[in-house]
């Protein structure tokens, strides 16, 4: 898969999952800043084109506070994605595994 094609979806990937939290967990001033935050880090990832999952990288990109925050976010949604989202899931998990 083309770096830039894999760059973009995971950044729908990770929006996704934040809005899905905060559309729980009312906090804009958060929600907006914890966006930014990942897609930045996202466009700067250097594991972009061998990375599977950011959870499995050697390389902590995000500062503590915003890690945890991240977590959060993912352990909430997580489960709900499959259910909101089923096909951006699967097409995630497929594409993660061919390591590319």
């Amino acid at each position: 898969m083309n770096l830039e094609v894999k760059r973009k979806k995971e950044k729908e990937l990770v929006k996704t999952m934040i809005d899905l939290y905060y559309a729980k967990h009312v906090n804009s001033l958060e929600h907006q800043d914890l966006l930014e935050y990942a897609m930045r880090k996202i466009d700067r990832c250097p594991k972009m084109a061998t990375k599977s999952f950011c959870s499995q990288c050697e390389i902590h990109c995000y500062d503590e506070k915003r890690r945890g925050l991240i977590r959060q976010v993912m352990r909430y949604s997580g489960p709900r994605m499959l259910f909101k989202r089923p096909m951006l899931v699967l097409k995630h998990f497929y594409y993660q595994k061919l390591g590319g």
